[in-house]
């Protein structure tokens, strides 16, 4: 077993286990194995390989031996791992390791992330670096001594041991080896049906984000979104004209265009986030400027200089429809469902350097691929760190896409495609998936062709029709914060993920098991409304002086009427006869960082309920009690300027109770009082 160690000194320790099957192979160039000039010895055991992973931007491949005659798989691989090491196109040809509970293949490399203390003297640290015969591959700058070390060659398996000999030492925070996995995008499988109301093959979709609306207030205009992924086709026409600082990390180059005929992913992502609409897409932002950033594999060193690069060029936002592998959605036995797929202390101290050091302190705003496992996101540490906005799938009817993980972690949806699977989702898809741009030519999703018109794309194999998973998801909500930024350039990265919440609908109430604090694991707080994201955006940034005029909304919830909407000074109840109020749910319009408004209830012989802010659930427990009183209150730095009403109607009484600021409306007494049937909140204009 091969230990090492996320999380620094106090973190959590891991092995990986030798796979005796699996054989390394990372030639010079991009040519496969079997194009290579081989020797008849190599040629006579290549047959026996089978390529099962691939890391293209390094060259890399990941073979399978297979037994031949009385040969093991294992024999057949150390003759591969002798022979192969002996060849010209050959750089390396050594044994792969495994996760020893899923079986998840991880590719070592002889070079580490080293993390000293923020205070040591930088002479100390070259003093170990050098002491320990280490070469300096990268000072990172993500932290003030964080770098990126090659081993002595020869090192091999090695570098496990070397790894955590450094992690005890007094002067270092962090090291772990440069572990590398397969990176598994969000993405599964006119047609911009996710922008506004519109038809696709004669069915009318109503289930879109408000995007179009939203641009009647912003654009995009002066933002800058951050694709990480496998790299961009900004030669496309969407993109003429709105490239800046592209940047490849694989290869320390500007040329993120893809490299290697699999990459196509970044290409509809940047689409979806901010496609022009100068031909037949537009993205969410299509005013917004585009960084491409081509990124490698899971682990590698290269994401954490994309963070970096992005913060330091300008992003305003990085969009990341990638993660650790998922486990088969439509499979609830897979084990990878429950595998916890750990942040490398290198990808973490970049997040932070990013949501710390971008927009001159502000903040960038990282939205993340919530998953396609059907699973719960908090395994996936990406997804689920708590500086990033988890972003999950809702499909064409307005419910979750069967694929889509789910969790406290997840903090809103968008807008993507969906399977029909009768177990699993009874409901056909509407549409094929999401009309974004693709990789031109060949490797494409869409490879073109009259065939392909309004099937898989267009003709010219410039767009996909069938983009989607939560790879689509994530840059929608990107390509929105650009809206927002754009109309409010002074919020911070915290106020963003804020009103974020505070800007979506809710969706699929019967199943989406909303909390009392209004988070489904499902949606989170709902699909996110991009119009109402700009409006809460352009809000945010109004002077005290200049504040707009408030109006309540939310629901009331009875004990035969589950939710009656709730909206400024109109009265609620009781919707039928004998019906009582049981709970409720209180907002702002437009959503304010400075104007919080909270309610409560009493509920007779039980005292009164917990306070809930800011659309979460005020309610009794026990549906059996009568709520007997309401008090609702506002408070932020602007609540001195406002003032809130309400009013109950009480059983028995003919005239509404009225009370205002925190104030009782009914009794505050929970032994005595009479059962509240009905409700009404406003707030006055000033």
């Amino acid at each position: 077993m091969y230990q090492f160690t996320y999380g620094g000194k106090n973190g959590e320790t891991f092995q990986l286990a030798e796979a005796k099957d699996l054989v390394v192979v990372r030639t010079e160039g991009d040519l496969p194995l079997d194009e290579l000039t081989l020797s008849t010895q190599s040629r006579d055991v290549v047959p026996s390989l089978l390529p099962i992973a691939a890391f293209p931007e390094a060259n890399v491949t990941v073979y399978r031996a297979i037994a031949a005659g009385e040969k093991s798989a294992t024999a057949m691989r150390n003759a591969a791992r002798r022979c192969l090491a002996k060849e010209d196109g050959v750089r390396f040809a050594g044994r792969a390791l495994k996760d020893p509970v899923t079986g998840s293949i991880v590719v070592y490399t002889e070079n580490i992330y080293l993390q000293f203390k923020p205070d040591l003297p930088k002479t100390a640290c070259e003093a170990i670096i050098k002491k320990y015969k280490l070469t300096v591959k990268e000072d990172l700058g993500i932290t003030p001594n964080s770098y990126f070390i090659g081993t002595p060659a020869g090192t091999g398996l090695g570098v496990f041991e070397l790894a955590q000999k450094l992690l005890a030492l007094p002067e270092v925070e962090a090291c772990h080896p440069e572990l590398v996995r397969e990176r598994n995008f969000k993405f599964v499988h006119p047609m911009q049906w996710h922008l506004r109301e519109t038809q696709v093959n004669g069915v009318t979709i109503s289930q879109h984000a408000n995007v179009e609306a939203a641009w009647a207030l912003s654009r995009g205009a002066g933002t800058t979104i951050a694709i990480l992924d496998d790299g961009v086709d900004t030669s496309h026409p969407e993109f003429e004209g709105k490239v800046v600082a592209p940047r490849d990390t694989v290869t320390n180059s500007d040329d993120a265009k893809p490299k290697h005929p699999s990459e196509r992913h970044g290409t509809a992502c940047a689409g979806v986030a901010c496609a022009s609409g100068k031909g037949k897409a537009s993205g969410v932002a299509p005013d917004a400027k585009l960084m491409p950033i081509r990124l490698g594999s899971i682990g590698s060193i290269s994401e954490a200089k994309a963070f970096k690069w992005a913060a330091d060029n300008g992003a305003d936002i990085i969009s990341c429809s990638w993660g650790p592998e998922d486990g088969a959605w439509w499979n609830n036995k897979d084990p990878l469902h429950t595998r916890h797929a750990r942040l490398p202390d290198s990808a973490k101290a970049a997040i932070d350097y990013a949501v710390e050091k971008g927009r001159g302190g502000k903040g960038c705003v990282i939205t993340w691929a919530a998953g396609n496992g059907n699973e719960d996101v908090k395994f996936d540490e990406y997804a689920s760190y708590p500086k990033v906005v988890a972003v999950a799938a809702c499909n064409d009817t307005g419910r979750r896409s069967v694929y889509s993980d789910f969790g406290e972690a997840v903090w809103c949806c968008f807008p993507s495609n969906d399977f029909f699977e009768p177990k699993l989702n009874p409901t056909r898809p509407k549409t094929p998936g999401i009309w974004t741009t693709d990789r031109t030519g060949k490797h494409g999703y869409n490879g073109g062709g009259i065939n392909a018109e309004h099937l898989v794309g267009d003709r010219d194999g410039q767009y996909t029709a069938t983009f989607g998973g939560t790879s689509s998801s994530c840059p929608g909500v990107a390509g929105t914060v650009a809206l927002m930024l754009a109309a409010n350039p002074a919020l911070t990265w915290e106020q963003v993920k804020t009103i974020l919440r505070n800007s979506c609908d809710r969706i699929d109430e019967v199943q989406g098991a909303y909390g009392a604090n209004g988070h489904s694991p499902l949606y989170g707080y709902g699909r996110l409304n991009a119009e109402k994201a700009v409006q809460n955006a352009l809000a945010a940034g109004q002077p005290k002086s200049d504040a707009p005029a408030f109006k309540v909304n939310g629901l009331a919830h009875f004990n035969k009427t589950a939710n009656a909407p709730l909206a400024n000074d109109v009265a609620i109840g009781p919707p039928t006869a004998g019906e009582r109020l049981l709970g409720l749910q209180v907002s702002l319009e437009p959503f304010h960082p400075d104007l919080h408004v909270s309610c409560k209830l009493m509920v007779k012989n039980m005292g009164e309920t917990a306070a809930a802010t800011n659309g979460a659930v005020a309610k009794t427990v026990n549906k059996r009690r009568s709520v007997v009183g309401i008090s609702i209150s506002l408070s932020g730095s602007l609540a001195s300027d406002f003032s809130v009403k309400y009013a109950v109607k009480l059983k028995g009484k003919a005239a509404w109770v009225a009370a205002k600021d925190g104030d009782w409306a009914g009794s505050g007494d929970a032994k005595k009082g009479a059962t509240v049937e009905g409700v009404r909140v406003w707030i006055p204009a000033i």
